[in-house]
C-alpha cells in the first residue's frame, strides 16, 4: 500500500497525484505503475506513467477519463492506494541533440524523462514540444528543464518539430500524432522512440489485453513496451 501525499486538480481535467512509495526499485524514465484505489469495481487497475520520482515518492500526471480515474481524482492526503510497479520497458539513454514531444496526457512521462536527461548531462541540447487540445498545463515546470519549449493549443504539435535538427527524439501522445512524427523522421538519421498508450489488465504480460502488432510480430505493450522504436510500430 502507498500513502497519498497530495492530489491536485491543476487545470481542467488534469490532476497531479503524489504518493509516498518506499520500494527499493525506483522507476526509470518511461515506466509506469498500475494504480488501484478501490476494492470492488472497476475490475481493472489503471496504468499511469511516472511523471516524477524522488527517494521515497512517485508522482503521476493524469486525466480523468472514466470511472477509475474519477475515483483516483477523489483521493485525499492520507488515503491509501495500491501500486504495482515500476513496470515496462522505458526510454533508452539519449545523446546529442534531443527533443521530447508530447500530446495531451502524453506529456506526463516526458517530465521525468527531461529531468533524468538533464541530470545525466547526456544531451547537448534538450528541446520540449507540448501539444494540448485545450488550456496548456505546467508550462513553467517543463521550461525549467529544457533549452527551448514550444507549446501549442489545438492541432498537432508535430507541425512545429523539425526532425532533421535532432539526433534523438522521445514521444508520447495520441496515435495520429506519433504516426505523423514517425513519417517526419522517416529516412533521417534520428532515433525516435514512442511510448504507447493502451488499455491494460495485468500490467505484467500475463494476459493479451494490450497486445498489438509490430514489425516483429504481436507484442505486449505492458511488458515489451510501453516504449518501442518507431520502426517497430510504423515500419522503417
Amino acid at each position: 500500500m502507498a500513502e497519498v501525499l497530495s492530489n491536485e486538480n491543476i487545470a481542467s481535467d488534469f490532476w497531479l497525484l503524489k504518493v509516498r512509495e518506499k520500494s527499493a526499485r525506483r522507476p526509470a524514465m518511461g515506466q509506469f505503475y498500475m494504480i488501484r484505489a478501490w476494492d470492488a469495481g472497476p475490475l481493472l487497475s489503471r496504468p499511469v506513467s511516472v511523471f516524477d520520482s524522488g527517494e521515497d515518492t512517485v508522482s503521476f500526471l493524469y486525466r480523468v477519463m472514466g470511472r477509475g480515474t474519477k475515483i483516483i481524482s477523489e483521493l485525499k492526503a492520507g488515503d491509501s492506494l495500491t501500486l504495482l510497479g515500476p513496470l515496462g520497458r522505458g526510454f533508452s539513454t539519449v545523446s546529442g541533440r534531443t527533443a521530447l514531444v508530447g500530446g495531451g496526457a502524453g506529456i506526463a512521462p516526458l517530465y521525468f524523462a527531461a529531468r533524468t536527461i538533464r541530470l545525466s548531462g547526456a544531451a547537448t541540447t534538450l528541446d520540449i514540444f507540448l501539444g494540448f487540445s485545450g488550456v496548456p498545463v505546467l508550462e513553467e515546470s517543463y521550461r525549467l528543464l529544457c533549452d527551448n519549449l514550444v507549446v501549442q493549443s489545438g492541432g498537432f504539435i508535430t507541425g512545429a518539430v523539425k526532425a532533421e535538427d535532432y539526433d534523438c527524439m522521445l514521444a508520447c501522445g495520441p496515435e495520429p500524432m506519433m504516426k505523423a512524427l514517425s513519417e517526419k523522421c522517416r529516412g533521417l538519421p534520428v532515433r525516435l522512440e514512442l511510448s504507447l498508450e493502451s488499455r491494460m489488465a495485468c500490467g505484467v504480460g500475463a494476459c493479451l489485453v494490450c497486445s498489438r502488432g509490430t514489425a516483429g510480430g504481436n507484442k505486449k505493450v505492458c511488458k515489451d513496451g510501453p516504449v518501442f522504436a518507431a520502426g517497430e510500430i510504423y515500419g522503417p
